[in-house]
């Protein structure tokens, strides 16, 4: 089999689930915009959910990947951390625009333990989120009364939903978009008078 082909089908089958949806992209629209046969594809994967799979596990698995690299660094503050972790989700949203959309948004179309897996990585996520928050309420750069797993789901549910409308391009770019979320966040669990 040709060199890379399973990373081509993977890169062709995101434009065409975002162009056409999951469940309306066939198999056949798949190899035919690849000009291989279906054994082929049948080589690399066994199904359409499969390689959804595969597309939906490449994109968490980057994620989880850059939030480590910014919560092990060990110079920042855990506002600065959480400040990144927004940036960079926002940034991933624009520069893998298509793989986040269908990340977001088709998710629905995987069952089992597949469904299981991908769910264990966004929980890992987002409890990772939720651990930065609580480090910074115990080292007093957050406050102590709003409770950490709210505030996580609300930094993740406000960068997250920017798949549906933050286009590269637009009137704001990544950067700009997260320096409003994180002035929106931080000012918000910041101790009194410590602001960003």
């Amino acid at each position: 089999m040709e060199p890379f082909m399973k990373e081509k089908i993977m890169k062709h089958s995101i434009t065409l689930f975002e162009s056409k949806g999951f469940s309306e992209a066939s198999i056949r629209d798949i190899v035919n915009t690849l000009g291989v046969t279906k054994g082929t594809f049948y080589y690399y994967f066994s199904s359409k959910e499969e390689l959804l799979t595969q597309i939906q596990l490449q994109y968490i698995d980057y994620m989880l990947e850059e939030q480590q690299r910014i919560i092990e660094q060990p110079d920042r503050t855990w506002k600065e951390k959480l400040s990144g972790i927004i940036l960079m989700t926002i940034q991933a949203i624009e520069g893998r625009g298509s793989s986040a959309r269908i990340f977001f948004r088709e998710l629905l179309h995987i069952s089992g333990d597949s469904l299981a897996a991908i769910k264990q990585k966004r929980d890992r996520f987002r409890l990772n989120v939720q651990s930065v928050i609580e480090q910074g309420i115990e080292s007093g750069e957050f406050r102590d009364d709003l409770p950490p797993e709210m505030v996580a789901f609300s930094v993740l549910g406000a960068c997250n939903w920017c798949y549906t409308w933050f286009k590269k391009g637009g009137s704001l770019s990544d950067t700009e978009v997260a320096a409003v979320y994180t002035e929106m966040f931080l000012n918000g669990i910041n101790t009194i008078g410590n602001k960003c």
